[in-house]
């Protein structure tokens, strides 16, 4: 079989695992990244786990057609429950919300699946922030994120190390940024919410993102104006406070790029 054509959010998770990994995929669906990760050698062993009937019988079928069944265990099961600990040193979850990732990652933990585990590439749809969050409190470092649109999604990707064997600390990485001179200081929840590396080279995509996001807060905004509650009236201010921050963020990181 030819190499495994990927979407470009898998290709660049695929990137994101170190060369001769023992991986696992965990919710791999048709199992493309573990035989994409296999015939790169970006992995010599893969471990494809799901959950459910149909997405498991899917993988199955795509590390057969792939030839490489002596080399990718597909396994049936929640989460990290489909490892034993110090199985693998390469984890790559995509595809769900970041409060998921960050479950399971947190299950896994209490369950020693992370024993010797080297590198998360992680993908979630939604809640960036969440798992970001879960990261930094459980000693895990991010040594890169990227963002990427396609098929007018926009995807984020986080890599992390444990903190312990990383080049940088979780106070390096999220210390004060100042932007425009100073004009702006992000703090460390203004970090954890737009993502630290995201900030300090931030690109088209990442604007849009956030563009998008000030529209919905708008949106919320001009609900809540048609309230009398008083309730109504305090989320107003907060929600004014987030639009008026994100905006200027937003400006100071266009000057910076002047």
């Amino acid at each position: 079989m030819n190499n495994t054509k990927l979407s470009e959010r898998l290709q660049l998770v695929l990137e994101q695992i170190p060369q001769g990994s023992r991986l696992a995929d965990i919710g791999s669906d048709h199992a493309l990244l573990p035989v994409a990760a296999i015939q790169s050698g970006r992995a010599v062993f893969a471990v494809a786990g799901e959950v459910n009937e149909g997405p498991f019988e899917a993988a199955r079928r795509g590390v057969a057609e792939a030839g490489k069944g002596k080399v990718i265990s597909v396994r049936r099961g929640d989460g990290l429950e489909v490892l034993e600990p110090g199985e693998v040193d390469s984890i790559t979850i995509a595809g769900m919300g970041g409060s998921l990732i960050a479950a399971i990652l947190d299950r896994g933990r209490q369950q020693g699946k992370l024993e010797g585990v080297t590198t998360l590439s992680l993908q979630p749809n939604v809640g960036e922030d969440n798992l970001r969050r879960w990261l930094l409190e459980h000693g895990w470092v991010l040594t890169a994120e990227h963002i990427l649109e396609e098929d007018g999604k926009i995807y984020e990707i986080l890599t992390a190390v444990p903190e312990a064997t990383g080049t940088h600390t979780n106070d390096e990485v999220y210390s004060d940024l100042k932007l425009a001179g100073g004009e702006v200081v992000c703090s460390k929840d203004r970090l954890i919410q737009m993502g630290p590396w995201l900030l300090r080279s931030p690109n088209d995509v990442f604007f849009d993102k956030w563009q998008g996001e000030i529209r919905k807060l708008e949106s919320i905004l001009a609900s809540l104006s048609r309230s009398e509650l008083a309730s109504a009236e305090d989320k107003r201010r907060v929600i004014t406070g987030q639009i008026k921050e994100i905006t200027e963020v937003l400006e100071c990181l266009r000057k910076d790029k002047l």
